[in-house]
């Protein structure tokens, strides 16, 4: 075995497509003493079996850029490297046997046209000409995408790997890593251990862990959190048919099947609906292209309704059954970036059987992080960062794995909820919010109440893209909001304490607005990277001269923490989480304050306590505090009150509502009122490419303090004017419903998609919310054009506005 160095500027742990893929990438940007370590041979986990598609269409415009960007690459690999990489553009099909994902599909395609992809909708006679082989009967319509294709796993990242020696990199296989030498949050080296039996240690500046299904693993011994569980997945193999030609990659997800003609053969894979995981005791030493034990009853069911789908496989015999270990994550997106905890240790794990269409603009993704400290555009979908602590347990990633897998071909409904481990983070009310009606989803572990149901009422979502089972629920709750008063629960949002003597310098050099403000005084702001795109968006309340409470979205709690403590260098600041440490009842609508002055001596006037500012109170027979401050644009106290007392304070307040009509409302009804209030949605209508001034918050940032991240570009965009507006879209036909990434189309031309959508109750249809491209146009000209939405392939005329299309001057939060 070659010596190893003694020293590399980062090691990649993992010699999969996926490191190869950042080997490469690295090297592509100049880095030098790039090592990586490959426990046995390169591809010998889960890439060397893997089926080779490679698709462009996600979920998300970002996911396919890189998603492109893949199939970019690939095509110019083996021109590169010499090494046959087998990449061709087959094509793709997606069939569709349900009208609901006709409709599913036809709104990606009309998404994919937006995100600059070339799609074709097509009608089963369509499908049928493209793939003859294919039995039509039940299919309602397909898509096609011309410019899809499929490769050589193996090959792909062999060469990847030789692009990265030639420039420098040091590949080696037959070394395991056996332990990860830590100095307080900074990795200082690898011990390594070869076949031979040899050892050594090399000391590095960072390493990065893409060891797949072993990601896990490793990841502890770096002392990060990765979450994944391995599965198996299972495929067959046929043997030759005379006269089979190149196909295009066909799916037919409402049967879980993917076909692949290769070589005269014919590949079906499946995503069966539960999932086997596998490794739960972990995974052998000697591993090594291995393979699964065969389990033909747990595969027969997708292949009776494939030897009905493709009759070719009912007279082929089958020459290959295929069982092998593919990683998964909890909630099917890969994990990508710096990993929370630890200054040095990045992560490229984790990609749900979708490595290798994924590998090529994940490793380019990755690369330009590591190089500039900066995500170089907007990577929340598979930032590693959204993974919460408790979703590393072994037994949580077990019980999600067993649904993981066959989400991937599941119906994409809006707001479908996880089914599978569940009931593991609650708010203090859970228990009262369920007595008296609570329909819970998940987001980030925690139990939220989206929807009360009526009495007899069915405690359960009924998917659908139309209106679903709690529409009219949801509406009624709105209603009491904009009408009366509403009680909802805000718990699961996270709670950062900031204390210290530096904190207000510490949070003024954090935040784009002027946090030098009296105790009592809410603040809204957001966390800017140095091209003042939004790393976060939140609100913070000065408690004292020394204390601050910073409130993030319940998803970004820990990305938040972790970018405040990378920050915090010199300055005398603590920082805790204290979201457990209490609840919050939100108490909204036009009676919110006749309400709180049943069950409080506290003071609600105007002049005692206006809006924006925080007071103690007492409330019950318990203490409180009470926050006026509303994400639903209407007249309201969020009251935070520690656990112990959270059940008092509930019954409290639900007892003294009831004569006033109080009404309990869950998340769907903030949703529904903050998109006609044309409040932002961190995620969807800002991220980290997203210019605050564009974004139309520059009056969240305040440019006479003198030393805040992202003050320059602020500057910057003020001086030349927004390159985009953020524009809220009200369509003209009451039916649709809006979700997200539906075109915008300005003067009939395509000019973006929607960044989030809702229907508003109160305005009387679906509102939506995006971007419209400006540079150089003043706003009198951006709302000069007319404006459609494409809905599933109908242009819907559309109100634009660039003020809230209620309550555009805000009177009704300060009443």
């Amino acid at each position: 075995m070659p010596t190893l160095p003694s020293h590399a500027r980062v090691v990649i742990i993992g010699g999969g497509v996926i490191g190869c893929s950042v080997a490469y990438h690295l090297t592509k940007l100049g880095w030098a003493d790039v090592v990586l370590l490959e426990r046995k041979q390169l591809t010998s986990g889960t890439t060397w079996h893997a089926a080779g598609l490679i698709a462009q269409l996600r979920n998300s415009a970002n996911m396919t850029r890189l998603a492109k960007y893949t199939q970019e690459l690939y095509g110019e690999l083996e021109e590169e490297t010499g090494i046959a990489t087998g990449f061709r553009r087959t094509g793709s099909i997606n069939v569709a046997l349900t009208d609901e994902r006709r409709e599913e599909y036809f709104r990606q395609a009309d998404m994919a046209r937006a995100f600059g992809v070339e799609v074709e909708k097509i009608t089963p006679d369509e499908v049928k000409a493209r793939y003859p082989h294919l039995n039509i009967d039940g299919v309602k319509a397909g898509v096609w995408l011309p410019l899809d294709g499929q490769g050589d796993p193996a090959n792909i990242a062999l060469a990847m790997a030789k692009g990265a020696r030639q420039r420098g990199a040091l590949i080696q296989e037959h070394v395991l890593v056996s332990n990860i030498a830590k100095n307080g949050p900074r990795v200082t080296g690898v011990d390594w251990q070869g076949d031979d039996g040899t050892t050594g240690h090399i000391t590095c500046e960072m390493i990065v862990n893409c060891a797949g299904m072993w990601g896990h693993q490793v990841g502890r011994m770096a002392g990060v959190n990765v979450p994944l569980q391995a599965c198996e997945h299972f495929y067959i193999v046929s043997e030759p048919i005379k006269d089979l030609k190149h196909l295009p990659v066909l799916r037919v997800p409402d049967e879980c099947a993917y076909y692949k003609e290769d070589a005269g053969k014919m590949m079906l894979g499946a995503f069966e609906p539960q999932a086997k995981p596998w490794g739960m005791a972990g995974i052998p030493e000697d591993f090594e292209f291995d393979q699964l034990p065969e389990d033909f009853d747990h595969f027969e069911p997708i292949l009776e309704w494939a030897v009905n789908r493709m009759p070719m496989l009912a007279e082929a015999g089958i020459h290959t059954f295929f069982n092998g270990p593919e990683s998964f994550t909890p909630d099917d997106a890969y994990h990508l970036g710096l990993a929370p905890g630890m200054e040095n240790v990045w992560v490229a794990a984790g990609f749900n059987s979708i490595g290798i269409q994924s590998a090529g603009g994940a490793g380019m993704a990755l690369a330009e992080w590591m190089e500039s400290g900066e995500k170089p555009f907007d990577l929340g979908d598979v930032d590693i960062a959204r993974m919460e602590p408790f979703q590393g347990n072994k037994t949580y990633l077990y019980e999600r794995a067993t649904e993981a897998l066959g989400l991937l071909y599941a119906d994409h409904f809006p707001y479908r909820q996880k089914t599978t481990a569940r009931g593991i983070r609650r708010t203090p009310f859970h228990e009262q919010l369920k007595a008296n009606g609570a329909v819970f989803g998940e987001l980030s572990g925690w139990e939220r109440a989206n929807w009360f149901a009526d009495a007899g009422q069915d405690r359960a979502y009924a998917y659908t893209w139309g209106r679903q089972n709690w529409f009219e629920n949801a509406a009624r709750e709105h209603r009491a909001v904009r009408e009366n008063v509403g009680l909802y629960d805000m718990s699961s949002f996270g709670k950062l304490r900031i204390e210290g003597p530096d904190a207000e310098s510490f949070l003024n050099r954090m935040c784009g607005a002027n946090m030098s403000v009296p105790p009592g005084k809410i603040v809204y702001t957001q966390m800017l990277n140095s091209r003042a795109g939004i790393e976060a968006d939140i609100t913070i309340t000065r408690l004292s001269e020394t204390v601050y409470l910073m409130v993030t979205p319940a998803a970004t709690r820990l990305a938040d923490e972790t970018r405040l403590r990378r920050h915090l260098g010199e300055f005398r600041v603590t920082i805790t989480n204290t979201t457990a440490a209490e609840g919050i009842l939100a108490v909204m609508g036009p009676n919110a304050r006749a309400l709180l002055e049943k069950v409080s001596p506290a003071d609600f006037s105007n002049a005692a306590n206006p809006f924006g500012t925080a007071q103690e109170i007492e409330l019950g027979m318990g203490l409180a505090r009470a926050h006026r401050v509303s994400y639903v644009g209407e007249l309201g106290w969020e009251i935070y009150v520690s656990s112990d007392m959270a059940a008092h304070v509930f019954e409290t307040l639900h007892d003294a509502g009831q004569d006033i009509g109080l009404k309990l409302c869950g998340m769907h009804m903030m949703d529904s009122c903050r998109i006609e209030k044309a409040f932002r949605h961190f995620g969807h209508d800002i991220t980290a490419e997203d210019h605050v001034i564009d974004a139309g918050l520059g009056f969240a940032v305040d440019t006479s303090k003198p030393d805040f991240i992202g003050r320059e570009a602020v500057l910057s965009r003020r001086e030349t004017g927004p390159e985009a507006r953020m524009v809220q879209f009200l369509l003209h036909d009451t039916e649709p419903l809006l979700y997200h990434n539906e075109p915008i189309l300005r003067d009939g031309e395509i000019v973006g998609y929607l960044s989030s959508g809702a229907y508003g109750h109160t305005l009387g249809a679906a509102v939506g919310m995006g971007y419209v491209p400006c540079k150089g146009e003043s706003a009198a000209a951006v709302l000069g054009s007319s404006y459609e939405i494409d809905v599933v392939g109908t242009r819907i005329k559309a109100t634009a506005s660039l003020k809230p299309l209620y309550d555009p001057k805000s009177d009704r939060p300060k009443a």
